[in-house]
This record gives structure tokens, C-alpha cells and sequence, in this order.
């Protein structure tokens, strides 16, 4: 039976990392698949989901606006695919969610989503929200603290090294510009909470 699945952490936790290997796993049987990824977070390349352990492969692209279940219809047109997997997951908007939805309910294969839950003050981006209201199963993906606990929460760094606690809600970057910390030292960091 095919669900909607959310795969869900902070930053640098491997939600990449867990992609890749579980679409690897599904064509080693054989099985195609289908990887989709926000087009404007081009830090791997154009059109690529990589880790930051170093692997990789080329994907699709989405945007804001464009229809997924169009789209994953005119693909499945060519041929079958077994899972669909999207990457980037909280640049989803809440109406391309329920697309994803519509694509297992009606097209009948699961599609297995990797996003952040919050962002750099707290808050949940749109399609992690709308993913957390919709999806059939949620699996947090875990990474520590540097204290050790559970890192929960990610504050934004700028370029000398503050945490910023203002700015637009997506900036793209890495392990040069986000920390993933737990709730406590996240407050410390932010001056309790910035808003």
C-alpha cells in the first residue's frame, strides 16, 4: 500500500544521505525511482542531491508553483517507478503537499519526503507543516547537540561567525552558515527566543 512519508530533522542530521541510500536500495532490486529536489538549492549542482559525506546523484527539480502530480504523471507516462523521493522537502508549498498526497492516493506509489521541521527562529516552513498534517508515517532523522542531546532546533551564523535571529525564512547554505543545537542551548543562543 502506498503512504506519504516524512523523513524530518534538523540541518546536517543525513536526511540526504538516507535518501540516496534508500532509492540505491530500491534500484539494486531493480526497482526504478524517481528524485525530485528544489531547484534553487543548487549547492550540489544544478539539478543534484548530494551529502555532505560526499555522494550523490542527479534529480528533477521543483519549484514554487509547479504541479507535482502533473509532473510525476507525465514521468510515470514513460515507465513505471516504484517510490518517488523528494528532497528539500520544507520548500514544498502546502498545495503541492496535497499533490504528493493526490500521487499516492490516486497513482498509487509512495513517496518518501526529507526536510527541516523549523527554521532558524523556530518556526516550521510551510511544507514541512502542511507534510506533518498529511503524511501517513514520520520518522525523525537524529543528530546531536554539542552538549550531547538531541538536536531539535538550528540557528543561522553569519559570515563572522553571530547567530542572526532576523532575516528571510530560506538563505541557502551549509555547515558554514547553520548549527543544529538542542531547544536549550538554541535559547541561549538566540537570547531566549526572538520573537
Amino acid at each position: 500500500m502506498a503512504k506519504l512519508y516524512f523523513h524530518y530533522s534538523t540541518m546536517n542530521a543525513g536526511k540526504s544521505t538516507l535518501l540516496l541510500q534508500a532509492s540505491h536500495n530500491y534500484r539494486e532490486r531493480g526497482m526504478e525511482t524517481y528524485l525530485i529536489t528544489a531547484r534553487f538549492d543548487n549547492r550540489a549542482g544544478e539539478g543534484r542531491i548530494g551529502s555532505r559525506i560526499g555522494i550523490g546523484t542527479d534529480a528533477d527539480t521543483f519549484e514554487e508553483g509547479e504541479d507535482l502530480f502533473a509532473k510525476i504523471n507525465a514521468r510515470l507516462a514513460d515507465g513505471p517507478v516504484t517510490c518517488i523521493f523528494v528532497d528539500e522537502a520544507q520548500f514544498l508549498t502546502e498545495e503541492q503537499v496535497w499533490q504528493l498526497a493526490r500521487v499516492v492516493d490516486d497513482l498509487k506509489v509512495p513517496v518518501m519526503c526529507y526536510g527541516l521541521r523549523v527554521d532558524f527562529q523556530g518556526h516550521l516552513f510551510p511544507g514541512s507543516a502542511a507534510l506533518l498534517a498529511l503524511a501517513d508515517e514520520m520518522r525523525e532523522v537524529r543528530t546531536i547537540c554539542h552538549c550531547g542531546k538531541k538536536a531539535t532546533m538550528v540557528v543561522r551564523m553569519s559570515e563572522t561567525g553571530e547567530v542572526l535571529t532576523e532575516g528571510a525564512q530560506v538563505e541557502i547554505g551549509g555547515n558554514e552558515r547553520y548549527v543544529s543545537l538542542c531547544r536549550r542551548h538554541w535559547r541561549e543562543a538566540v537570547g531566549d527566543h526572538p520573537t
